[in-house]
């Protein structure tokens, strides 16, 4: 089975996020970055599936020179090969052209059997571009699955709700995204750490997929940030001395924020 999982390189979220003064658009470049932590669960799940029998998983990213280490992460793990989209005029593509990028990079890449990515990734969380890569590929979308089985031509996952939990079967080939649910993600050992410098890394441009430069970026985005201001630091908290009172003072704080 062959199997490709969409990742991203994303800013750390222990590091001092920010946005491109210039253009509004989030900072990749000068803040530290990692692989997504939710498309770890789909790494972990793709070579799990080869594992149990075989094939090979292929991660392919879009993103800077910096997004070689969420590749590099994933090679790690287990990962046979990876692609890497990079092209200047990418820059500050929304959800619509990055699953464009991704479905021509998937074209070319081949016909899997199978493509898994995260729900969502940690900095956008907007979980919608499964949904417009599986429409692009012409795939069936089976999504949020927190497991996850194969049996001959079908897919099944389970989807766990509120109140129910859903049982969803497809025909391959198909798109599916996992949930943190699904597994634990493995720590890249020595040995895969050793075997990663060793595996093929595929650089790709907008004009190797035969995407029009016009079709992503900013310009091309359905929406943009406007404009954006700095947390303010934040204050010391406020000591209210209990004379009695203390109960009344909680409860006029609390009405006065609107919490009750």
């Amino acid at each position: 089975m062959n199997i490709v999982v969409c990742v991203k390189y994303v800013p750390d979220a222990q590091s001092d996020r920010t946005f491109n003064e210039s253009d509004n658009t989030t900072d990749r470049v000068g803040v530290d970055g990692l692989l997504s932590e939710l498309d770890e669960y789909a790494v972990e799940e793709a070579l799990k599936l080869v594992e149990a029998g075989e094939g090979e998983v292929t991660v392919v990213t879009v993103g800077p020179d910096q997004a070689a280490d969420a590749l590099k992460k994933a090679l790690q793990m287990g990962a046979d090969k990876a692609v890497h989209v990079k092209d200047d005029a990418i820059h500050g593509s929304d959800a619509v052209a990055t699953s464009l990028v991704l479905a021509e990079a998937i074209k070319k890449i081949g016909s899997p059997d199978l493509v898994i990515t995260g729900m969502a990734s940690t900095d956008g969380t907007m979980s919608v571009v499964p949904a417009m890569l599986a429409e692009r590929l012409g795939l069936p979308q089976v999504t949020f699955a927190s497991e996850l089985s194969i049996d001959g031509s079908t897919v099944t996952i389970r989807r766990d709700g509120d109140a129910a939990s859903e049982t969803i079967v497809a025909t391959l080939p198909a798109l599916v995204s996992v949930t943190d649910q699904i597994n634990e993600p493995r720590f890249p050992s020595f040995k895969g750490i050793m075997a990663a410098k060793k595996k093929p890394v595929e650089e790709w441009a907008l004009a190797d997929l035969g995407v029009d430069a016009s079709q992503v970026g900013l310009e091309a985005a359905w929406s943009k940030v406007e404009s954006f201001t700095k947390r303010p630091p934040r204050e010391q908290g406020q000591i209210v001395t209990d004379d009695g009172d203390g109960g009344t003072k909680l409860a006029e704080f609390l009405y006065a924020q609107k919490f009750v």
